[in-house]
Order: structure tokens, then sequence, then C-alpha cells
């Protein structure tokens, strides 16, 4: 089960998963955020802020089959949360990648962000910590519905993820996500609807990607 649906994450604090203690990720994690360790997270391994967690995934879970994939399945269809899936994307594991992202993005409609290793892991996870915190500090005493609005068009993750499309650069990820507001709605619109946001030849490499 999803079991930390209800735990609230104060800002600036990472809830770990058990399993990680002591893992690279979490030493790197360490004095630069505030990481508490709780043992019944279920399926996710890192609780941020802003009812946002973390999937990650390690070369060791891609190479050892398809336990994953079921993992990914399971939090999709039980949470409400916004889950981030972070994929060790190494040498060993690269041949494996693209299942992953048809996966993740295309079936599930999740944010992807593959990076080479653990300490990578832990440095995109600081970001978005930090993020998290710029939001809820910038966003005191503003209307809760522009707060909603910008933190969808503007969430790190999400434009990184789209950035990393053939031929799409920020401007386009800005002006894609503008358009469609979420990966989800970006995997199923056509051609014509993605040319209307960034032109006819970026319109093409995004439909076939």
């Amino acid at each position: 089960p999803v079991t930390a649906g209800s735990i609230v994450v104060p800002y600036g604090h990472v809830i770990g998963n058990e399993k990680w203690r002591g893992s690279e990720v979490a030493q790197r994690l360490q004095g630069k955020v505030r990481l508490i360790f709780e043992d019944g997270l279920g399926l996710v391994d890192f609780h941020l802020s802003n009812r946002t967690c973390i999937l990650l995934i390690s070369e060791a879970d891609l190479v050892a089959g398809d336990e994953y994939k079921r993992r990914l399945v399971r939090f999709r269809n039980a949470s409400s949360l916004r889950g981030i899936v972070i994929v060790e994307k190494t040498q060993i594991s690269n041949q494996y990648y693209s299942g992953v992202q048809k996966l993740v993005v295309l079936e599930l409609g999740m944010v992807l962000l593959p990076v080479a290793n653990q300490g990578e892991a832990s440095q995109l996870i600081i970001q978005l910590v930090s993020f998290c915190v710029r939001e809820q500090s910038r966003d005191r005493g503003t209307s809760p519905f522009l707060r909603r609005q910008r933190a969808q068009l503007a969430e790190p993750a999400l434009l990184q993820a789209v950035q990393h499309i053939p031929g799409v650069g920020k401007t386009k990820a800005l002006l894609l996500l503008q358009q469609f507001g979420s990966i989800h709605r970006l995997c199923n619109a056509s051609t014509s609807e993605l040319e209307q946001a960034v032109g006819q030849t970026a319109a093409q490499q995004v439909y076939t990607f």
C-alpha cells in the first residue's frame, strides 16, 4: 500500500524509506536537507513537502527484472500524490531505459528523470526540496489559485522532463506546458495541436518522441 499519503512533510525536510539508510544517496543528502527515515513508506522511496514523492529505480532494480514496473503501476493506481521517477541510466542499465521511458511517461503519465548515479539522484532531490521551500516562502499571502497555477507551470522536474525531448529547449518546453499542463495531456496531443504551440518541425519531433 501507499502508506505515506497521510504524512505531512515540513518544508526543507525529506522523509526517506528505511531501506535507503546507509546508501550513497542518503549519505549525500545528510547535511544538505533534514533527512528522517521511516519504516512504513510502502511503495515510496523519498517523501518531499507539497505532496511530492520520489520513486527511485536503481541500476540493480532495472537489471533484476519487472518488479519495479509492478511497483510503479501500483503507486499510480493507489495514490493521488505527485510521483517523480528517478532512474539510474548507466552503461549497464541503458538497454532497459527505453522500456522504462515508455512505461513511466507514455503509459503512466508521470515525470521521469534519468541520472548517472546515486550522487546525481541526491543532487536532484536537494534541488526539488529547495524549490519547494522557495515556492512556499514566495507564495505566502497570495491567491491559492495563482499558487497552484504557478507551481504547475514552473515545476522544475516537469520542465526538465519535457526538455529531454529532442529539439525542445527551455522556451519550447514552457510553451508546451502552458498549452497542455501535464505530461499525460502532452503525450495524447495530436500533431496539429502541438503545431499551435511550437510550430511544425518541433511538433513532429515531439509527436515522434
